[in-house]
């Protein structure tokens, strides 16, 4: 689990127009076609709908933050794809996060979110506005206008099966990597659905196998169920020492996994990378 500082302790702790027709013509020259200019029939033209516009964000709005995510937001309405998303916002400042198109907007999100630069993955489109998984709160989105960041290509995906313990990468649609690794515990299971990497930060202890961490999205599920100084953490991926906790459901919740495959993921992946958990 990490709680937004620098790991320690065993644990990841505080941080037409027109229409040309084509008729054969035996005249002078068999064999020839004659092309004539027929006039398109008149089709009414709908007029496009209206963008819904963005209402001010008022200036009491809760900005998100590692430890706090406010209410509100829609349910993520694919939690569970492994569909590929192809882009991510990050935005130009902080930015109004609203629950729908035009609607009402809910909290702020920030550029940074203790120190990590927020790159959140856009998982739908309407016209003018995007839809983008929210950090600190599990299967959330949120509508932000288009005008609010810029949209980067991703081309990594990550997917973790609870029940066979094992993470996959796919580069550009295609499989690189397939490692047995270790998830949550019953008591502490790794959320399901879709989540991010918010970005990497560092690690303390023999345990990690000095190697950096990397932060998810996601945060517990059930955060009664973990010790006081992890609850307000969020779930990552990290090296661990000892292979034989691999294939197994042992963890607080993050997904552990050899140090050869950690160094390949913090060498390869960028932030805003989608990870789906599924069992």
């Amino acid at each position: 689990m990490y709680t937004g500082r620098a790991i320690a302790g065993g644990v990841l702790v505080a941080l037409a127009a027109t229409v040309t027709a084509v008729a054969a013509a035996r005249d002078d020259h068999p064999g020839t076609v004659a092309v004539r200019q027929v006039p398109a029939a008149a089709v009414p033209t709908a007029k496009p709908a209206p963008i819904p516009k963005a209402a001010p964000a008022p200036p009491g709005l809760p900005t998100i933050s590692y430890w706090h995510a406010a209410q509100g937001f829609p349910h993520d309405p694919a939690p569970h794809s492994v569909a590929f998303v192809a882009e991510a916002l990050r935005p130009h400042r902080k930015a109004a996060v609203y629950d729908a198109p035009g609607g009402t907007p809910k909290a702020f999100l920030p550029r940074t979110m203790s120190g990590l630069p927020v790159t959140a993955p856009v998982v739908a489109r309407r016209p003018g506005w995007l839809a983008v998984l929210i950090p600190s709160i599990n299967r959330r989105v949120g509508w932000v206008p288009e005008s609010a960041g810029t949209v980067r290509p991703l081309r990594d995906q990550l997917v973790a099966d609870l029940s066979e313990r094992r993470l996959t990468w796919l580069h550009d649609g295609r499989q690189r990597g397939a490692w047995e690794v270790a998830v949550g515990s019953s008591r502490t299971p790794t959320p399901l659905g879709r989540t991010f990497v918010l970005g990497r930060t560092i690690t303390h202890g023999d345990v990690y196998a000095g190697l950096d961490a990397l932060v998810l999205g996601a945060i517990p599920d059930d955060r009664d169920a973990l010790s006081a100084s992890l609850r307000n953490g969020h779930t990552a991926i990290h090296a661990w020492h000892d292979e034989s906790a691999f294939g197994r459901s042992i963890s607080n919740g993050c997904i552990r996994v050899p140090p050869e495959v950690q160094r390949t993921l913090l060498r390869r992946l960028p932030e805003g990378v989608v990870l789906t958990v599924v069992e």
